[in-house]
């Protein structure tokens, strides 16, 4: 499956680059070499590759300054980072510009980059490929972007055994704090400790002329939290990635991620809300999933019940739907502890 992929490696230390150069030319890749991101740079000024592999602790120009030029000059160019760091706060930051996964070296098991590299290049190759990302990958939602058992297995762990890292993870992947389409606008706020698991927001502008969006609250989770809360997100995004950006049902889009949530044999039941906002009618669509929430408008305000949790059934709890004012409204979470969270819509052309 990688034989004919022209692949760049930036990579400054020359064992670990010669290793990698060798298995991949072992599976039949072109492969172009540069010891630092200026020369990789360079490469790419010369040729464009299928792929490109590199580290983040480098000379001359730090790996994740080279990541950021590559995003902007060439964000056709899928990028795995393969680094001795793990710090959490690096691999949010890395994703978060493009960086389609991140494997921690020294690599156990050579078939992790094998894995993660035919799935990234399948991935470039669909026409959806922009909604792809690592927890599709990393929390696969499908049989035929199944990660090597290793890896999964690798990163679970990880998630376990450094609360700090993942709390970095989560909350580095949080979207933009603002957002604006036509003449609405979305912004959230949030005030939360860092002694325990937030609660995360994920939104997406659709193409009918709405916005899907969910909240959870990872504290609610057990071990398994943030893994389960990656595997959410990638159910979101393929989800929507498959009805064609359109969410037609909020009751269908719980139902498959709380059956691939029992079939991941991980996932744990937590404390969510799932949300449409129709900007046609002003209405703003809400299934709670154990989180209840207070909707308040200049007209009037609306309480939603907490139901029972993501996982125990929740796409069996009534959906309301709510009128929001002319000028927006605010949907703040009104459970003790969360209340300082609160995502706003907000019409800017009044």
């Amino acid at each position: 499956m990688l034989e004919g992929k022209d692949v760049l490696v930036v990579e400054d230390d020359p064992v670990f680059r010669n290793m990698i150069v060798g298995f991949l030319e072992s599976q039949g890749c072109l492969v172009q070499e540069a010891d630092n991101g200026l020369e990789g740079l360079r490469a790419l000024k010369e040729h464009i590759p299928d792929l490109l592999l590199c580290d983040l602790a480098m000379p001359v120009m730090t790996g994740m300054e080279f990541v950021e030029e590559v995003s902007i000059q060439y964000p056709m160019i899928p990028v795995i980072v393969i680094s001795g760091t793990g710090e959490m706060a690096d691999v949010a930051l890395a994703l978060r510009l493009g960086v389609k996964d991140f494997l921690i070296k020294p690599l156990e098991n050579i078939l992790m980059l094998k894995s993660s590299m035919i799935s990234v290049l399948k991935g470039q190759d669909s026409a959806t490929h922009h909604r792809q990302d690592f927890s599709n990958r990393w929390f696969a939602t499908t049989e035929d972007t199944e990660p090597v058992e290793e890896e999964l297995e690798w990163h679970i762990k990880d998630l376990q055994n450094n609360p700090k890292a993942a709390r970095e993870l989560l909350v580095g992947l949080m979207p933009e704090t603002q957002s604006t389409y036509g003449r609405w606008q979305l912004n959230y706020c949030v005030l939360q400790s860092i002694d325990s698991l937030p609660v995360i927001l994920d939104y997406t502008w659709l193409l009918d002329g709405q916005l899907a969006f969910y909240l959870l609250d990872t504290s609610s989770g057990d071990h398994n939290a943030t893994a389960t809360a990656l595997l959410i997100r990638a159910f979101f995004n393929d989800y929507l990635r498959n009805q064609g950006n359109c969410l037609e049902s909020l009751s269908h889009l719980v139902s498959l991620i709380e059956k691939g949530m029992k079939h991941s044999g991980y996932a744990s039941p937590i404390k969510a809300l799932f949300g449409v906002f129709d900007l046609s009618d002003r209405c703003l669509h809400i299934l709670p999933a154990g989180i209840e929430a207070q909707l308040r408008t200049s007209d009037d305000s609306f309480e939603v019940a907490s139901g029972e949790w993501l996982g125990r059934e929740a796409r069996h709890n009534m959906l309301s739907k709510l009128a929001l004012s002319p000028s927006g409204g605010r949907l703040s979470l009104s459970q003790l502890g969360h209340a300082s969270f609160s995502v706003n819509f907000k019409n800017i052309k009044m």
